[in-house]
């Protein structure tokens, strides 16, 4: 499912005359509560939610580049290294990440100094105004809350919940594209049934090679 994401955020970045390879990463996370029994919960003090984390990284046109799902308790800057290590490997071009004052220190040095990549905190300013590039991943956060089954972690495993985070991506992200509103018209990601059948994998596989051959 990553696959089909990256492949989706490619073509995107292509027909906004963008390079198919970003140069730049911003990092987030956000906690949301689990419904039912899932694994992997905790409690985040933070935001006062006891549930699972979803950590992302975007890059500057809010195309989500990864996803990793883990515990609520698990701190930013804990897990932020991993999820910037990750979104290298998919995206070898990406000369540097941002991320928040949560991501301070161990993030930082795992950057810095094991990616050998530059690394920018956004700082909060007062009076309060919009930080350059830091809003980007705050609106694919608002592009992924439109779908019905991410307002809360419906999931009972992780990788499963970071799939549907994929998948609700990938439908909006090719929904966008010019030559593909029409076939996708029924991969709305609102529209996904609470147990995604093989018909329906089948199906989203097939649109999926059609871009890519088209």
């Amino acid at each position: 499912m990553g696959k089909d994401a990256a492949i989706s955020c490619k073509k995107k970045r292509k027909e906004a005359g963008r390079n198919t390879q970003p140069s730049y990463g911003i990092l987030d996370s956000q906690s949301v509560k689990t419904a039912g029994k899932a694994e992997e919960v905790g409690y985040d003090g933070n935001k006062k939610i006891k549930g699972r984390k979803r950590h992302i990284s975007s890059d500057t046109q809010s195309n989500l580049l990864n996803v990793k799902v883990h515990a609520a308790n698990i701190h930013d800057t804990t897990f932020g290294g991993e999820i910037a290590g990750q979104t290298l490997m998919k995206f070898p071009k990406i000369d540097g990440f941002s991320a928040d004052e949560g991501n301070r220190k161990t993030t930082e040095n795992y950057v810095k100094n094991i990616l050998k990549k530059k690394f920018d905190i956004s700082k909060k300013e007062k009076p309060w105004k919009i930080l350059p590039k830091r809003w980007n991943v705050e609106r694919t956060f608002a592009w992924l809350g439109n779908s019905r089954r991410l307002p809360k972690d419906y999931e009972i495993s992780t990788h499963s919940q970071e799939n549907m985070v994929m998948l609700s991506f990938s439908a909006l992200a090719l929904r966008s594209l010019k030559f593909s509103r029409t076939l996708l018209l029924n991969l709305v990601s609102s529209d996904i049934p609470l147990k995604v059948s093989y018909d329906y994998k089948n199906m989203y596989s097939q649109a999926i090679c059609s871009i890519i051959n088209s």
